[in-house]
């Protein structure tokens, strides 16, 4: 290997040939599903209705479209995940933490791990028993998850030591004013502060693993445990972000009060309605998109996002501008977002489906409007007794989440009022 270059694996460059593959293919069903969908909106303009056979074999190319994406997003996800085995077969130089953590998982020996804990008590179990993993493991949790967790991708991540993280929010600044160079200054009012609390929970996890599995030297078994737990997490998350109702939760945006966007306030979500109850409207229904956009200030457009679920997106997907352009475009290269009307697409399979007075569809800056909390420290405790021969991994980590900026979220309701 020359100088500055950078070595890959055959098993990471099969990926990535994969992925190339995968996504050629969804541009071609792409293109495939804009013919059949024209042909289907000239069927309705000619005849006032649809025919049966083009309607079906639309649904149907998008429905292979979603499932197209999704393998393309496992490939991409597969790409960032390191492999188990260490390189070489030889274990790699170890932290002191991560050897005597090593140790406990193996074997159940924590003696090296207990020596940790009476010389710093940032290491070491807590009263329902358990070890930190070493910091590495916690980062690559961290990592995978914001690649599979959709409203933790988009959102703020801060880290805290402490159960509940206090934040004040500014709702009123300070009165202004212009006044001439020798004018008397009134006195202003002061700031409004609001506090708001996020508290973090518990969520855990349970992987097995096999007698087999812990005696192989070869396996990474910090790699092991962060891939194991990563999809159970991030699934948990994911509902809780969105819809949570913060009892033994995150509070999703979704179980905030909602207002119509006339009558907003601090402390609730603003919506724009469809006008039409579970429908969109049925003429010139990107309108109601357009309406949305502008709904968010120009401050908060500029980092903003669609959020919806794969079945909204399906609807979504037909529908074109007044030139005939379809509003939703696909991904540009591999890895990347779909785009609706120039901002980009997250998938969160826990938004609400198309319904009466349902909020199937969110936009906004993500990054200022919602916060996710995690608590340092992910904790594993090892249980050899309870599905003998397997052995249990119960791991927790602590985690909070809430609404920051309520004003820049929007929601598209499908009702009338």
């Amino acid at each position: 290997m020359t100088a500055g270059t950078i070595s890959v694996s055959p098993e990471t460059k099969a990926v990535s040939d994969d992925a190339l593959v995968a996504f050629d293919d969804f541009m071609r069903l792409f293109e495939n599903f804009k013919q059949d969908n024209d042909q289907r909106l000239k069927q309705i303009e000619k005849r006032m209705g649809a025919d049966v056979i083009t309607t079906e074999k639309v649904d149907r190319i998008s429905r292979s479209l979603d499932e197209h994406k999704r393998a393309l997003d496992q490939l991409n996800l597969k790409k960032v995940r390191p492999a188990l085995g260490r390189d070489g077969g030889f274990p790699a130089m170890q932290s002191e933490h991560k050897q005597a953590f090593e140790a406990y998982i193996r074997s159940g020996d924590d003696r090296l791990i207990r020596s940790l804990d009476t010389k710093a008590m940032s290491y070491g179990s807590s009263q329902d028993g358990g070890y930190l993993v070493p910091d590495e493991t916690e980062a690559a949790i961290g990592r995978r998850l914001a690649q599979i967790s959709p409203i933790r991708g988009i959102a703020s991540v801060r880290q805290v030591s402490g159960a509940v993280l206090k934040k004040p929010f500014s709702i009123s600044g300070p009165a202004v004013g212009w006044v001439a160079e020798t004018a008397d200054r009134p006195q202003t009012t002061t700031a409004t502060l609001d506090e708001l609390q996020f508290p973090t929970v518990e969520l855990y996890a349970m992987p097995a693993a096999t007698a087999s599995l812990l005696e192989d030297a070869v396996v990474d078994v910090d790699q092991w445990i962060a891939s194991e737990v990563e999809t159970a997490f991030a699934e948990q998350e994911g509902a809780a972000f969105v819809g949570g109702n913060g009892t033994n939760k995150p509070k999703g945006f979704l179980a905030y009060t909602q207002v119509a966007e006339g009558s907003w306030a601090w402390n609730k979500i603003g919506y724009i309605v469809t006008g039409v109850s579970a429908a969109l409207p049925a003429e010139d229904p990107s309108d109601i998109l357009i309406d949305t956009v502008y709904a968010l200030k120009a401050g908060y457009r500029q980092n903003a996002n669609w959020v919806m679920n794969r079945k909204t997106q399906a609807t979504i997907r037909k529908l074109k501008d007044a030139d005939g352009n379809y509003l939703w475009q696909p991904p540009a290269a591999p890895g990347s977002r779909a785009m609706l009307m120039g901002f980009p697409l997250v998938e969160a399979e826990d938004m609400p489906d198309i319904g009466a007075d349902a909020t199937p569809i969110a936009f906004g800056d993500f990054a200022r409007g919602y916060l996710v909390v995690d608590r340092t420290g992910v904790k594993v405790l090892r249980d050899p007794y309870s599905a003998k021969p397997y052995v249990l991994f119960y791991t927790t980590k602590r985690v909070g989440g809430g609404v920051q900026d309520f004003d820049a979220i929007k929601l598209l309701k499908f009702g009338t009022a």
